[in-house]
């Protein structure tokens, strides 16, 4: 299968230089020609546009910034899209518009898959990042073996759509928990606790979560580079305020939690790190928030191995019925 792939930034990268890495057939396009010429010099292709690489691909992956992003270069695409093309989205977006620009894909008679990423840039660059995958059972098949090089568990989540909704979901939560994470990190150190000893009491506690294992490695360093900016976090966790919203939940945690990175992109701008959010806790107190011994980076230590594709607890008793 000939694969394309849209948009070489942070995440998008890593998750085609898997690809590239293995083997696979890859056609290359991105705004910035240096990542382009990289790309090419390690092998791949490099199409002159959307449009031509969905005329030459089997299937084509989008992981940009923002909607409108995926949306103009959809706009490109459309026209080449016949029976056989396969859209991926794996940029964080919004359930109706991953719906509203698959529904053209699959009138032309292709096919359009939601499928986001989770578990950081990390493990992106080694393959053992998670995947969500949204559309019918017959497409995930067809693309499970290349999902299965950008990650290790790869979890189809029902029609087109799902994927963008769980992920939006997990990007919520992980956001709470580094925002609890700041908080504790700070009220230790304000009541004079050591911050080595306190990372190990919550790594080792259920209190612990893969944000403390890996952000506060960051956070305790200074570099806080996760990279994962302010303006992205307000992105996902707006989203999934809007989930709730079309749903009527009357959430709490979620309105504050967007206020707080309101405030943290007023002080620091839209691209600061997302975990430059402890700020405005060191600001208030007067503390700094460092351990000696903490990456400046996260790096994925695993080996890179194969995935596979992650079955739900009770699916079998669901069939059954």
């Amino acid at each position: 299968m000939k694969v394309g792939f849209i948009g070489l930034g942070n995440v998008g990268g890593k998750l085609s230089g898997s690809l590239l890495r293995n083997g696979v057939d890859l056609t290359v396009h991105d705004l910035n020609p240096d990542l382009v010429a990289g790309f090419v010099s390690r092998g791949a292709k490099a199409a002159a546009g959307p449009a031509q690489m969905m005329r030459d691909c089997d299937a084509v992956i989008t992981c940009l910034p923002s909607p409108a992003a995926s949306a103009s270069v959809m706009n490109e695409m459309l026209p080449e899209v016949k029976e056989g093309k396969i859209w991926l989205e794996m940029s964080t977006t919004d359930e109706a518009e991953v719906k509203r620009l698959g529904a053209h894909v699959i009138a032309r008679g292709g096919a359009a898959v939601d499928c986001p990423v989770s578990g950081g840039c990390h493990r992106a660059d080694t393959g053992n990042i998670s995947i969500f995958a949204g559309c019918d059972r017959a497409t995930f098949e067809r693309i499970l073996p290349f999902l299965t090089i950008m990650g290790r568990r790869i979890l189809h989540t029902g029609p087109l759509g799902s994927a963008s909704v769980l992920k939006v979901m997990t990007n919520y939560l992980a956001t709470a928990n580094l925002l609890t994470c700041c908080e504790a990190l700070v009220t230790m150190k304000a009541a004079g606790m050591d911050m080595n000893t306190t990372y190990e009491a919550i790594k080792i506690s259920s209190g612990t979560s893969f944000v403390h294992e890996t952000e506060s490695q960051v956070i305790l360093n200074g570099s806080r580079d996760i990279n994962f900016t302010m303006d992205l976090v307000k992105k996902d966790i707006g989203l999934f305020q809007t989930i709730a919203d079309r749903a009527g939940v009357p959430l709490e945690i979620s309105p504050l939690m967007i206020e707080i990175f309101n405030d943290g992109i007023r002080r620091y701008g839209d691209r600061a790190q997302s975990d430059d959010i402890i700020r405005r806790l060191e600001e208030a107190t007067g503390l700094s928030i460092l351990a000696p011994g903490f990456p400046a980076e996260m790096v994925d230590d695993e080996p890179e191995e194969p995935g596979y594709e992650v079955v739900p607890q009770g699916a079998e008793l669901r069939a059954a019925e």
